[in-house]
């Protein structure tokens, strides 16, 4: 029953971020002091989800968490934000984390514990099918979960008509029987790298690479490119350049994230055109660099669209 269908499903990773600020990042084999340690909700997979709830979609979260106090800080965190956890399994061991050091000038490094989200597999995901299919009308998905659980989302999802999204963070090569699936592919420039050999840094490269990998299948692609906007191209011959909004950043972790849960929200919630929800993405993610931590720093759906009236383009 395909008019039920008003969720957006997002099959990915849940971590625990645990966040030192730091004067400059440390060289191999030197110590430094960090200035603050702070513990924020994070995960490439609960982040996008969170935008795409505070941007007013309804969500569900399939996942995985472990038998630790973070796991169940996590799922109530998500809990708080509205999102059905029902598809989340517990799996024996820790929860994902994720240990990022922040730098004066707001660039961050990564060191990634897969936990929990290394255990989620394609039975997993085919176990929750059944709820996904009939309440979603559109999965979400990055590559934060081992591959064969992210690849059963995406047949699935095509087997059943319901739209893929997918954020292949961290970069990686996505094989042409899934990218043939993709119906909106979305890539920064690191990604778009690894699986079409381009790496954008402009407007025309942008174009360059969301072209070419529109022939290789994909139906919608959109290159974000930080603060030097985001391009898409379709396979209808459509394309649009929106320029980012220009902010001081105090902490870029999750703005990526931001914007795609946030775009997922706008055009398939919503129903914006592409470029309207880039836009309102846009607006989203701009906000989000202007405050600490990942899922702390995601903006509400009212705030957005104040921030849109308060900056006309």
């Amino acid at each position: 029953m395909a008019h039920n269908r008003e969720a957006i499903a997002v099959i990915g990773s849940i971590n625990m971020d645990v966040v030192n600020r730091v004067k400059a990042h440390p060289q191999p084999g030197e110590t430094i002091h960090g200035l603050s340690t702070a513990y924020f909700a994070g995960g490439k997979g609960a982040n996008q989800a969170v935008a795409a709830a505070r941007s007013g979609a309804q969500v569900r979260m399939v996942g995985a968490v472990g038998q630790d106090d973070f796991g169940r800080q996590l799922v109530e965190g998500l809990q708080a934000d509205g999102i059905q956890v029902s598809a989340l399994e517990v799996k024996e061991g820790l929860s994902g984390m994720a240990f990022i050091a922040v730098d004066d000038a707001g660039e961050n490094s990564i060191i990634l514990s897969q936990g929990a989200n290394g255990q989620l597999t394609a039975n997993d995901v085919v176990k929750h099918w059944p709820v996904v299919q009939e309440q979603c009308r559109a999965v979400l998905l990055q590559n934060e979960i081992p591959w064969a659980a992210t690849a059963a989302a995406i047949h699935a999802a095509a087997d059943a008509g319901v739209k893929v999204y997918m954020n292949p963070a961290p970069a990686c090569k996505v094989p042409e029987a899934e990218l043939a699936c993709i119906d909106v592919l979305i890539v920064n420039e690191s990604e778009a790298e690894a699986i079409c050999g381009i790496q954008p840094h402009d407007e025309a490269s942008a174009q360059h690479a969301a072209k070419t990998l529109v022939m290789s299948g994909v139906k919608t692609v959109i290159v974000t490119m930080g603060e030097q906007g985001a391009y898409y191209a379709n396979h209808e011959d459509q394309a649009a350049f929106v320029p980012a909004y220009r902010v001081q950043a105090v902490d870029t972790t999750g703005a990526g994230d931001t914007f795609i849960g946030a775009f997922c929200a706008a055009h398939e919630g919503k129903g914006l055109s592409v470029p309207e929800a880039m836009r309102f993405a846009a607006a989203a993610s701009a906000i989000a660099v202007t405050r600490s931590g990942a899922q702390a720093a995601i903006p509400h759906e009212q705030e957005i669209m104040r921030w849109i009236e308060q900056h006309p383009s």
